[in-house]
């Protein structure tokens, strides 16, 4: 069998003595339109082995080409030439069919069906003049005659100029003429329908129709309705591949246009026309009208292929299958037919038989070569289709060129070709210096047998020898490979800013293999340059070319890039030119830095390389240092990696690098400013792969269940792989039994669950990292445990020492650890209180827990309540949760100091009693004995008086207190007493009653002025005190101060700021009021003798009083006068010069203390 292109090979010098049926290769149009005027050529073309003889027939039968002088076939070919000058074209009118055959088999053409082109002329007619009348609708029919094929249709006038056609005139698909709504502009006498067949190049004519136009009807609206198609229903039918062309012409009095409109149902369309009643073509709301016409089109399909047959190459008792798959609307009849006759009818082949539609070929013999055809046929067409079965018997040929020599560029793809023939099908096989290559990521093997290397290297060169073998024999051909180094621009031209009338030098240093012939091309805006003398290309010889640009002018800036090709590849770069006038003054702008360029990789080894580059501008900011990245497009493409930094003096780093790593580098270039761009990539440099340098870490044992452990691990990442085939091996035994290692080969995992192992037993455990190169270094033994499981027995011989009512120590026996099954983490107590000693019923509570790490067997349990009755029960417990319970175990606690009283209160009784009462403590923490009340009275300073105590039984729960000091505080002390001492201490003061019967009043204003007192008993006890004494004066005192104060400003008012301010004005005019802030106007000294509030009134009794009792008394117009907190007023006043003579009798003696007292009171 040819492998590669199965034709092309049969027509290579190796395959000529190759037996082949034949194969129909060129053929003339199932329906074939012939122009009458020119002879007929009917196309047949096949090949072979030996090359075929055609025959034809014609409707049906065989067709003699030799009996009619007319028709010529071609020298080895099929093509027929048919002469008609002096006859008819349609005596050859008919169905041809092409027969190629040779001694292999025959093939079949299609039916070809030969036809005239036909251009007829128009029938003689006589066309009347039209009347219409204005805004009716109008169709002018053109109905041209039938031709072969049908006409091109098109309206135009005497002067061969085409008619306008708009959204009112439209040309129909059948070629009438069609007017919505006529015009008075439509009045003309040159409608002309015109047929072109495009076959004859003849063009037909219409005689002129003639339309008259009438104004004399009214051109109002009508509801619209379909001019085409007639109806509200019509059916059209399509076949697949077909165009489909609908319309919709509606008839019109104002102006209407027709849209269609498509359901998801894919078979119904609808065409809706809408009302536009206004020039600009707005869709009105309330003038919008749609009529639907349904377009049903019946969706049909000629055959086309789902599954053509194809030639079968096979050797002796080889199997194969020929299948036929077509569709079509209705579903096509699928026939088979061998060289020609239909297989019903042919001889019977027991090694062929038809299942579903196919042809099954098994075991088949030399000589069955035969040529089937495959007919797939509906009413609305047919498909037929050729497919050779070639039985052959042949040793193995390569068709590749021998030695052949394949060039490519290092980092490029190598392709190797090894196309080869042979019956049954070749296996090919690639060596490389005697070593055979397999497919995986160095290589790849097509299925064509071609060999790829994705990116060369100089390693790859060599000779390549491929082998094809099969039954009969092997055949060997050795091609070569040449990896030749990559065009490299390492220096580019750089970034000009230039004077005009100066000279800009671009320089572009090129690196390629000397064995290439390069050449160097430079652009401006990627145009060639201009042909211009002041361009000057040069050449040194050493691979730099350099463009220099004298005199430069403005229109030389621009975009200029070099580029250097070569047979094999070409490189490019870049730089701008930029033209400024004279430069007068410019300052020194910093900015980051260019990035570095020119990258180059030297002294490259297994596990490093050198990486050298040019620095880039500084921009004014010197360079600090180059920080150098790398990319891994093998295992993380397009991630750029810090690798290392250099100081801003250096250009090169040394890298160290790691196998199996497809590595690029980039330089970026870091000033003050900041970090420059990346530097374009290196080239691609990949490290060689080796066994790994190291195995995964965090290894871990986890037990996950009683009979299985998790064994898990970080796996490496492809950086530390170091070669393809990544596994981990995972191996383990069970510690101190000598037993042999159990190992096992994972990949792209990080754990492994081990099963049936014993409850909690000890393993060692390691995990190795392995690759295609080997295995890496020995792993680290881990020691880990299977899983646990619950332990099995629980504690025993509890006991419980009491050590005070609140604490106790328990012990117990420790669990055997064989019974623990896991590792023994501590245990756990739990314990409750199940009630009070002096309660008989039960208490329930919450069961609190205590956990003890550790194997001690032992522990202290606080904060008890005394006299009180606990249970507990003890359990071990280890990772994989707790045990079974002790036995309940009852302890009691002794008793304690009870708790506080519940409550405590002091009730006044008389002048010189209380009563105390309390409630009982809620916790007794044993027998209650008594309480202990202790009280001391309080002075007015906080001093504490002398202390007495009682004793009172433990069934009291009040007592009176009498005999006390009257007006005098008290505080109280209690404590609940057992036989284990007081418990805590609750405190409340109390305050014995006050005598109220003495008048107070009296007492206050003689203690006031007279430092004396009419005092009742009682009250002569208060006034001893020297506190009270103290007090008395120094309020007396205050109220003698104030009101000599008061007297003295009321005779001397001009001593006030405003009576300052009415000497500083001189106005002898009195203000008045202002009525915008309400603020007083002058004061006048006339009104200094008015009395204070609340002083002794007048005899005639004429003092006003104002709505404060606080303010003094205004008589003037200015209103109120208030009082600030100090005594001054607010704002200023005035009052009103007195002209009542009678106003003189007013007391002018001054207030006496007692009066002013009252005032206050």
């Amino acid at each position: 069998m040819c492998v590669g292109n199965r034709d092309a090979c049969l027509h290579i010098g190796f395959c000529a003595s190759v037996p082949q049926p034949p194969t129909i290769t060129h053929q003339s149009p199932k329906d074939y339109i012939i122009d009458p005027r020119e002879n007929i050529i009917i196309h047949c073309e096949a090949k072979g082995k030996p090359h075929p003889s055609f025959s034809w027939t014609r409707n049906g039968t065989h067709f003699d080409v030799e009996k009619d002088s007319k028709v010529i076939m071609k020298p080895n070919s099929g093509t027929l030439v048919i002469d008609i000058s002096g006859e008819k074209a349609e005596a050859y009118e008919g169905v041809y069919q092409c027969i190629a055959r040779n001694e292999h088999g025959s093939a079949m053409s299609n039916n070809i069906v030969i036809r005239q082109s036909r251009s007829p002329l128009w029938s003689k007619e006589k066309i009347e003049p039209i009347t219409v009348q204005r805004g009716m609708s109008l169709v002018l029919q053109c109905r041209p005659p039938a031709g072969l094929p049908p006409p091109i249709i098109f309206w135009m006038d005497n002067n061969f100029q085409r008619l306008p056609q708009n959204i009112r005139v439209s040309q129909a698909l059948n070629g009438d003429l069609y007017f919505s709504n006529v015009l008075m502009e439509d009045t003309r006498n040159d409608y002309i329908c015109y047929a072109r067949f495009p076959h004859t190049q003849t063009i037909q004519q219409k005689q002129p129709i003639t339309v008259n136009v009438l104004d004399n009807s009214p051109s109002g609206e009508r509801a619209p309705t379909f001019m085409n198609p007639p109806g509200t229903h019509s059916t059209t039918m399509v076949l697949k591949g077909d165009t489909l062309q609908l319309e919709c012409i509606a008839d019109e009095n104002t102006r209407w246009f027709a849209r269609y409109l498509k359901t998801y149902d894919e078979i119904v369309l609808f065409c809706c026309i809408e009302s536009i009643l206004n020039s600009n073509f707005q869709i009105l709301n309330s003038n919008f009208v749609c009529l639907i016409s349904n377009f049903h089109f019946i969706y049909t399909a000629a055959p086309f292929w789902i599954s053509a047959p194809q030639n079968l190459i096979l050797a002796p008792k080889e199997s194969g299958m020929l299948t036929c798959r077509a569709e079509g609307n209705p579903k096509p009849t699928v026939t088979w037919s061998v060289n020609g006759i239909p297989i019903e009818n042919s001889h019977k082949d027991p090694s062929r038989k038809i299942e579903n539609g196919n042809i099954i070929l098994s075991d088949v013999r030399t000589g069955s070569s035969s040529v089937y055809q495959c007919n797939a046929s509906n009413e609305y067409g047919y498909l037929l289709a050729n497919a050779f079965v070639s039985v052959l018997a042949e040793p193995p040929r390569v068709l590749t060129p021998p030695n052949h020599v394949y060039s490519v560029v290092t980092n490029s793809r190598a392709l190797l070709d090894c196309a080869s023939f042979g019956s049954p099908l070749p296996k090919i096989t690639w060596f490389k210096n005697s070593q055979s290559i397999v497919d995986g990521d160095s290589y790849i093997i097509h299925k064509n047998n071609t060999l790829e290397i994705n990116v060369a290297r100089q390693l790859n060169s060599g000779k390549y020898t491929c082998i094809a073998s099969n039954n009969l024999g092997n055949k060997e051909n050795h091609v070569y490979l040449d990896v030749k180094e990559a065009t490299r621009i390492i220096r580019q031209p750089g970034y000009i800013v230039v004077q005009r009338s100066r000279m800009a030098v671009f320089e572009c240093k090129v690196k390629h293999d000397p064995s290439l012939f390069p050449s160097m091309i430079w652009l401006k805006d990627n145009m060639e340059l201009p042909d211009d003398t002041r361009y000057d290309l040069k050449n040194n010889d050493v691979g730099s070319d350099s463009l220099t640009i004298h005199d430069v002018r403005e229109d030389d800036e621009g975009n200029y890039t070099c580029i250097r090709n070569t047979t094999l590849d070409q490189d490019s770069a870049s730089a701008m030119l930029t033209v400024v006038g004279t430069v007068t003054h410019s300052h020194l702008l910093q900015a980051q830095p260019d990035p570095p360029k020119d990258l180059e990789l030297t002294d490259q080894r297994e596990r490093s390389v050198q990486l050298t580059w040019t620095p880039g501008d500084d921009n004014n900011s010197p360079i600090q240092l180059f920080l150098v990245q790398y990319e891994d497009s093998l295992h993380e493409p397009e991630v750029w990696v810090n690798m290392t930094e250099v100081s801003g003096t250096s250009t090169t780093a040394h890298l160290e690098l790691s196998p199996y790593v497809y590595y690029s580098f980039r330089v970026l270039a870091l000033n003050d400013v900041g970090l420059s761009e990346p530097s374009a990539p290196s080239r691609q440099y990949r490290t060689n792969p080796a066994r790994p340098d190291m195995n995964p870490s965090d290894v871990e044992v986890i037990g996950t269940s009683p009979d299985s452990m998790t064994i898990t691990w970080r796996e490496l990442t492809g950086l530390e792989s170091n070669g393809p085939g990544l596994q981990y091996k995972v191996s383990w035994r069970q510690k101190d039994l000598d037993q042999q290692w159990t190992s096992l080969t994972l990949a792209n995992v990080s754990q492994y669950v081990v099963t049936g192992t014993p409850t909690y037993a000890p393993y060692e455990v390691t995990v190795q990292a392995v690759n295609d190169y080997g295995p890496g270094p020995r792993p680290d033994v881990v020691l880990g445990y299977s899983g646990e499981d619950l332990p099995t027995v629980a504690p025993e011989n509890v006991k419980v020492s009491v050590q005070n009512g609140t604490v106790a120590e328990v012990r117990w026996d420790a669990v055997p650890l064989s019974t623990v099954r896991g590792r023994l983490n501590g245990y756990k107590v739990s314990y409750w209180k199940m009630r009070s000693l002096h309660k008989q019923e039960p208490e329930p509570v919450k069961p609190q827990k205590l956990i003890f790490y550790g194997s001690e067997p032992e522990g202290l349990l606080i904060g008890l309540h005394p006299y009180s009755q606990y249970t507990l029960n003890i359990r071990a417990f280890n990772g994989k949760g707790d045990g079974p319970t002790s036995s309940n175990h009852i302890f009691e606690t002794p008793e304690g100091v009870p708790g506080p009283p519940a409550d405590l209160k002091i009730q006044n009784l008389n002048l010189d009693s209380l009563i105390v009462k309390w409630v009982p403590p809620v916790e007794y923490n044993g027998h209650l004995t008594g309480y202990m009340l202790k009280y001391q009275p309080i002075n007015t300073t906080d001093e504490l008086g002398p202390l007495k105590e009682l004793l009172l039984p433990a069934n009291e729960t009040s007592i009176t207190l009498e005999n006390l000091k009257h007006s005098t505080n008290y505080k109280f002390y209690l404590n609940a007493l057992t036989i284990k001492g007081s418990g805590p201490t609750v405190t409340k003061e109390g305050f014995t009653m006050v005598d109220e019967g003495e008048d107070f009043e009296d007492w206050f204003l003689l203690s006031s002025f007279f430092f004396s007192a009419a005092m009742t008993s009682k009250q002569v006890d208060i006034a001893t005190q020297g506190w009270f004494i103290g007090l008395m004066c120094a309020i007396a005192l205050l109220i003698l101060v104030l009101l000599i104060v008061c007297f003295i400003k009321r005779n001397k008012g001009g001593k006030y700021p405003v009576k300052e301010k009415e000497d500083a004005h001189q106005d002898p005019e009195i203000q008045p009021m202002k009525e915008d802030d309400g603020t007083f106007g002058e004061y006048s000294d006339t009104e200094d003798h008015k009395p204070l509030k609340g002083s002794r009134t007048p005899s005639n009794g004429t003092v006003k009083k104002d709505d404060s009792d606080d303010s003094l008394v205004d008589y003037g117009e200015g209103g109120d006068g208030q009082f600030n907190e100090d005594g001054s007023f607010i704002g200023q006043y005035s009052g009103k010069k007195e002209k009542d003579t009678a106003e003189g009798n007013e007391s002018s003696e001054a207030p006496s203390p007692v009066n002013a007292m009252n005032s206050f009171v």
